[in-house]
């Protein structure tokens, strides 16, 4: 997908959580916890019209998964097509994207880096390679690092440093090189602060 090469500080500050996940921007949000702009400080939370809140959130999720409005729109509609809270099954699609599941099982820093991995060929599941970030892996199928993945010294460095903490429905094993989709996620496994119905009110509209 096309990268985002704006302000990321600028981004964060107006989404108001850290999207891109780097330390800068932390920081930033840390001494500027309001929007930039002149404004930026004086404007409430809960401020502006229901479309800009809506708006927001979309903002939110696609910059945290690295989506652009077409794959983001896409996506949501095939929600639609699924049983169950269309919200859910949105955050559920997104978790389950191949990039994801790279991401959370700390073999990248990054969404974005975990992406580069995928595209790289550096990641198999169920034995064979697949480079493709947004395959949508199914309960029971298992991603592990190829041969040139387990050998590369920033992925190593990735799982013995970054101690994330594994989310309940994937299952590690081999030293943390495997990752089996235990169950598919629901709404309560999932923290991204992310109001999920503004964004189907949104697309609903």
């Amino acid at each position: 997908m096309a990268r985002y090469t704006g302000p990321k500080v600028r981004l964060s500050r107006r989404l108001g959580i850290n999207v891109f996940e780097n330390t800068k921007g932390s920081k930033a949000l840390e001494r500027r916890p309001f929007p930039p702009g002149h404004h930026g400080r004086s404007r409430r939370k809960g401020a502006g019209s229901e479309y800009l809140a809506q708006m927001q959130e979309k903002q939110k999720a696609k910059f945290i998964y690295g989506l652009l409005e077409r794959q983001f729109r896409n996506l949501y509609k095939r929600s639609v097509r699924l049983s169950g809270p269309t919200g859910e099954n949105l955050l559920r699609l997104l978790e389950t994207r191949l990039d994801n599941v790279v991401y959370r099982a700390g073999w990248a820093a990054s969404r974005p880096q975990a992406r580069q991995f995928v595209s790289h060929g550096l990641i198999k599941v169920d034995g064979k390679r697949v480079d493709i970030p947004s395959y949508t892996l199914q309960k029971g199928e298992v991603v592990t690092l190829s041969d040139k993945g387990q050998n590369m010294i920033v992925i190593q460095h990735n799982i013995d440093t970054l101690d994330r903490k594994v989310v309940a429905w994937l299952d590690v094993a081999e030293a943390g090189k495997q990752v089996t989709v235990r169950e598919l996620p629901v709404r309560e496994q999932i923290d991204v602060p992310v109001r999920e119905q503004l964004i189907v009110e949104l697309y609903s509209k």
